[in-house]
């Protein structure tokens, strides 16, 4: 097992199944990745998760290595009924919050309270959420009713109401897709999405939300080409988009991590994406489906963190809040009555 003294490697793995098999766990003893990320096919029950989380955490014997998982409602949540709630996606609230703006922050508030005592409740300590992209007419539904509204100052308020919500139970929010994916055409999973706007268009429609929230701990890059900054690579493996984007006009200094490795849109061996990202700026690559042979090939290009990275992730940790008394039952009404 890694001292626990060591720095951790610069990524974040999935994992194939509800618990380890011996093959995972002697290869996360030998990587020491920075954490662990969870999808639909790791939960079956509470205790079964809660028994996973804490053999990912056991396997790099780090009782703080962040553990993450996508729960922003809607189609986009892998802890699911008879156990977990269905909380709505992003559109009802934006819905409510044309009409009546305070309304909208209590209910999305409650609503990602409750999300976070979810997933602290099983060790999960990091959400994949908000998205702070704004979606443009005819663009591909990848974003669709997962977007906080159509306008950069209402999606960058909501997204700070859903990070509240989120640190209020000791859950770390993750913004994304940085810098902006509502412009794509296509999906990012299947494929490489090319946005063709103007600097200025990104400036005044799609970087605004980031910018707005440039304080949140960690965020998650977009894999894609934004021809008008740099026409040879997407933002996660851009050293332009990061430096003179991300961290620059935007001036984003929390925990950046990439999106899946594994996604469609990045071509090339998984050492090159791996290097890649990490040569551009990310802090730390994230793949999710748990193949070990893909795994491996990361693993391989891997390096420590950073010092920096290693800042920014104590940095962010501190950031969460200390849960208050919460009756679950009567938030959950209110957030029902609220979207009704």
């Amino acid at each position: 097992m890694p001292a626990s003294n060591s720095v951790p490697a610069a990524g974040i793995f999935g994992c194939a199944g509800l618990t380890l098999s011996d093959q995972e766990r002697r290869f996360f003893q030998a990587v020491n990745p920075l954490g662990f990320i969870l999808f639909a096919r790791n939960v079956d029950s509470p205790d079964q998760v809660r028994a996973l989380v804490n053999e990912l955490r056991a396997s790099v014997g780090r009782a703080d290595a962040p553990v993450l998982i996508d729960q922003e409602g809607g189609r986009v949540q892998r802890l699911r009924p008879p156990h977990w709630r269905k909380a709505p996606p992003g559109e009802p609230f934006a819905l409510l919050a044309g009409r009546d703006l305070p309304l909208a922050k209590e209910a999305l508030r409650l609503n990602f309270r409750l999300i976070g005592r979810e997933l602290a409740d099983l060790g999960i300590d990091v959400d994949c959420a908000p998205v702070l992209d704004v979606p443009v007419p005819g663009a591909h539904d990848v974003i669709g009713d997962r977007a906080y509204g159509l306008t950069p100052a209402m999606v960058a308020e909501l997204g700070r109401v859903v990070c509240d919500g989120l640190l209020d139970e000791g859950v770390l929010p993750v913004i994304k897709h940085i810098p902006g994916h509502g412009r794509s055409m296509v999906d990012s999973h299947l494929d490489l999405p090319v946005v063709e706007a103007t600097r200025a268009e990104l400036e005044a429609q799609d970087f605004p939300p980031f910018k707005a929230l440039a304080d949140a701990p960690w965020a998650m890059t977009a894999h894609v080409v934004y021809k008008s900054i740099d026409a040879h690579a997407p933002a996660t493996t851009s050293a332009k988009v990061i430096g003179e984007i991300i961290r620059g006009i935007i001036g984003f200094q929390g925990v950046l991590i990439s999106d899946d490795l594994s996604m469609k849109a990045l071509g090339g061996r998984f050492e090159d994406r791996t290097t890649a990202s990490l040569d551009a700026g990310c802090d730390v690559v994230l793949h999710c489906n748990g193949d070990m042979d893909e795994m491996t090939a990361i693993a391989a290009a891997l390096r420590p963190l950073t010092e920096v990275a290693q800042e920014r992730i104590a940095v962010a940790a501190k950031r969460k809040r200390r849960p208050q008394a919460m009756d679950i039952a009567a938030v959950t009404a209110r957030v029902g009555e609220l979207l009704a």
